[in-house]
């Protein structure tokens, strides 16, 4: 059974031929197609001007609302890139002070990390960023699991496929 998406896609090029010809693949994989593919998605919405959303909503649905649990995660990946780049500098300690918690353990390390930016001079971070991350040859600290696993970095994978989901 053909998605929707696709139909409308293969109506809007004039038939299967002509969709595959447009997308530069063969007319046997366009009918193969239960769905357009996801690696395929823009390129039959440039050739079709169907919109990715029609094609595959499941890959292009509209959120009216953000989760507050996603942006609180984005929230934390954001400070926990920022602190991994590269050593804070005297803006990033000064908006580190900042940083209120609240009595969760999460809130508790966010108070902690605040009072220890209040605390640090730029001069001494950056030492021990150094120290931790860089070192001479390696740093004491690898910020990956696969490392801790194996004692390589790339031995394996940091995690694996489950075909379940």
């Amino acid at each position: 059974m053909r998605d929707p998406g696709l139909s409308e896609a293969i109506q809007a090029a004039g038939g299967v031929s002509k969709l595959a010809r447009r997308v530069g693949v063969s007319q046997p994989s366009v009918s193969n197609w239960d769905k357009v593919p996801a690696e395929r998605v823009l390129v039959v919405e440039a050739a079709t001007g169907i919109d990715r959303k029609v094609l595959r909503p499941d890959l292009y649905e509209e959120r009216d609302v953000i989760d507050d649990i996603d942006i609180a995660r984005a929230q934390e990946y954001a400070l926990l890139s920022a602190l991994l780049a590269r050593a804070p500098d005297a803006a990033l300690l000064e908006r580190l002070a900042g940083l209120r918690g609240d009595p969760s353990p999460l809130g508790l390390a966010h108070a902690a990390l605040a009072e220890a930016s209040c605390n640090a001079s730029v001069v001494g971070v950056e030492r021990e960023y150094f120290d931790l991350f860089i070192g001479m040859g390696r740093g004491e600290l690898m910020p990956y699991a696969s490392f801790y696993l194996t004692g390589f970095l790339h031995d394996r994978p940091l995690a694996r496929e489950n075909p379940g989901v």
